[in-house]
């Protein structure tokens, strides 16, 4: 399966590749719109990915340690 961003990455570029071939400058700008939105998405779910990912390589801040006697 695809991350995310890589599935908003090839909608982006298949939406820049309709605004390249429509004739309409409307549409040719609403193409390109909704590719610069595809291409926000594919960066929020890159930072979303990579921030969970550091989140979980750090060690439980808020957690309380084990009472002493938990270790025997």
């Amino acid at each position: 399966m695809n991350p995310p961003d890589e599935v908003f990455l090839k909608r982006a570029a298949e939406c820049e590749l309709m605004a390249k071939f429509t004739r309409d400058p409307e549409s040719k700008f609403t193409w390109t719109r909704m590719a610069e939105r595809w291409h926000r998405c594919a960066t929020v779910a890159a930072s979303a990915s990579s921030l969970a990912a550091h989140h979980n390589s750090e060690p439980n801040k808020h957690r309380k340690p084990a009472p002493g006697w938990a270790h025997h």
